[in-house]
C-alpha cells in the first residue's frame, strides 16, 4: 500500500478504527518519521478523541477510555525500552478489553506480537511511504480494509 504524505497515513488510522475491536493489537513498525504516530492519531480520532493526541514517547503508555473515545485504547511506543523485561511492568500482556496501538513493537520481539495487525511504513524514494501488512488470522475479514 502507498502512503504519499502524513494526511493518507491520518486517513488509514480513520479506517482501522471502523473495523477495529477490543482485544486487538495492531503493531507500527518503521523508522523515526515514518507515519506511526499519524497512524495512531487517525485511528483514536475517529474513536471520538477530541482534539491530537500526544505522542507517548515518554509516557511510554497513554491510555483512553470511555467516554472520551468509543473503546478503551492503550497507545504504546516502546521506542525507550531496552531491554524486553522492561515492558513486564507495562502490563500489556493483561489489557484484553483495550486496543492495543504499539509503536516500535520490534523491541520485544516478534513472538511477542504473534497476533497483532503488524504494519511497517517504509520510506519511498517518491517521498511517500510504503506500507506492508502482515495479517493474522483474526484480521483476515478486516484486512484489507475497503
Amino acid at each position: 500500500m502507498y502512503l504519499p504524505d502524513a494526511a493518507a497515513a491520518h486517513a488509514l488510522g480513520v479506517d482501522l478504527a471502523a473495523v477495529v475491536r477490543p482485544g486487538d493489537v495492531i503493531a507500527l513498525s518503521g523508522p523515526l518519521g515514518a507515519g506511526k504516530t499519524s497512524i495512531a492519531r487517525g485511528l483514536l480520532a475517529a474513536l471520538g478523541l477530541a482534539g491530537e493526541a500526544p505522542s507517548p514517547s515518554f509516557a511510554i503508555v497513554q491510555p483512553y477510555d470511555p467516554p472520551e473515545v468509543r473503546l478503551s485504547v492503550l497507545h504504546v511506543d516502546l521506542y525507550r525500552i531496552e531491554d524486553p523485561d522492561e515492558a513486564l511492568e507495562l502490563g500489556l500482556d493483561e489489557a484484553d478489553d483495550a486496543v492495543l496501538l504499539v509503536e516500535w513493537p520490534e523491541r520485544l520481539g516478534d513472538a511477542y506480537w504473534r497476533d497483532a495487525l503488524w504494519l511497517t511504513l517504509a520510506f519511498d524514494d517518491a517521498g511517500g511511504r510504503r506500507l506492508t501488512a502482515r495479517v493474522p488470522d483474526a484480521w483476515e475479514s478486516r484486512w484489507p480494509l475497503t
